[in-house]
C-alpha cells in the first residue's frame, strides 16, 4: 500500500522526512521544514500529524520516544529511499526542463 499512496511525494511530505533524517518531535519537525524550504513551505498542525500518522503506519518513519503528548520520530530505511527516489525524480524533472526550455524562453 505505501508505495501507490506515496508513489510521489508532495512538498510537505519531501520536507517532513528530510526533517526526520534526525529525531525530532512534531513541533520541531513544523520549524525545520520552514527552515529547509526557505519559508516557503509550512505545515500546520492537523495537516502534519495526519502526514506522521499514515508515515508511520507504512512504516517510513517510527516512534523513537513517547512523553506524555510528545512523540519523536526517525525516518526508517524505507522512508530514506523513498526520499532518495523523489530526489532523483525532481532532478530529473529539472534537468528535462532544462533541456527543452533552454533557448525557447527567449522568443516570447
Amino acid at each position: 500500500m505505501a508505495r501507490e499512496q506515496f508513489q510521489t511525494l508532495t512538498e510537505p511530505m519531501y520536507y517532513i522526512l528530510l526533517a526526520l533524517m534526525e529525531e525530532c518531535c512534531g513541533v520541531d519537525v513544523m520549524e525545520k521544514v520552514q527552515q529547509l524550504s526557505g519559508k516557503r513551505v509550512k505545515v500546520g498542525p492537523g495537516t502534519l500529524y495526519a502526514m506522521l500518522s499514515k508515515f508511520e503506519e507504512n512504516e517510513v518513519i517510527r516512534l523513537t520516544a513517547e512523553e506524555g503528548r510528545r512523540k519523536s520520530y526517525i525516518v526508517t530505511q524505507k522512508g530514506i529511499g523513498m526520499l532518495q527516489e523523489e530526489y532523483e525524480r525532481l532532478k530529473m524533472m529539472v534537468e528535462d526542463g532544462a533541456q527543452y526550455l533552454q533557448g525557447r524562453l527567449e522568443q516570447f
